[in-house]
């Protein structure tokens, strides 16, 4: 009789254990799917904001709530704005994310002469842009380009080496993420522990 309690009892355990597992597992694709979630830097693109190392985390929920998968917002929040720095589906390859900053939004004007940048045809104060001084006379001049409805212009930061919305385009709402926020942890960067993303 005891023996059998016994089983009971252990056969309890492990059925309490494996509830508090299965929870703790749902619960973390929950967050992940609406709320926050981990990304890696892999490219200087965002230097010198964001170094090849850093890991992030991304506000998923700021911009909405998305059915995950489909992309369509089920609960809209706020939308993108200019300086936010975005994670985001690459346009021309849907396994990809990258990560971008927000420079026009839908009906900006967007054009570049040098280092100096236009939106809606006044000087933008660029305080974010970084030129590689080594890389160069490459021609920067590009638009100028009205950034459609439901879309945005991006760029990377470190102006010079990054792939962004002045070779493939605009990137759509439903493509965007989610907003970095914090640097979690960086390798071999130690400074940069829970820096927050500007």
């Amino acid at each position: 009789m005891e023996e059998r309690a016994q089983k009971i009892k252990r056969k309890s355990t492990i059925r309490e254990y494996a509830e508090a597992a299965a929870i703790a597992i749902l619960l973390a694709l929950f967050i992940r799917a609406f709320v926050v979630q981990a990304f890696k830097i892999p490219s200087g693109s965002m230097e010198q904001t964001l170094l090849v190392g850093d890991h992030i985390l991304v506000n998923k929920f700021i911009y909405g709530i998305k059915i995950p998968y489909l992309q369509s917002t089920l609960i809209p929040i706020s939308e993108p704005t200019r300086g936010d720095i975005i994670v985001f589906i690459y346009p021309e390859d849907k396994s990809k994310d990258f990560i971008k900053r927000v420079i026009g939004t839908p009906g900006d004007k967007i054009q570049m002469q040098g280092r100096q940048l236009f939106i809606n045809d006044l000087p933008f104060d660029d305080k974010y842009g970084f030129y590689d001084e080594k890389a160069g006379n490459p021609n920067r001049s590009f638009g100028p380009v009205v950034v459609p409805k439901d879309h945005y212009f991006v760029m990377g930061d470190n102006r010079d080496h990054s792939l962004d919305s002045r070779f493939w385009g605009f990137v759509p709402s439903a493509a965007v993420k989610g907003k970095a926020f914090i640097i979690h942890w960086s390798w071999p960067n130690w400074n940069r522990f829970f820096h927050l993303v500007r």
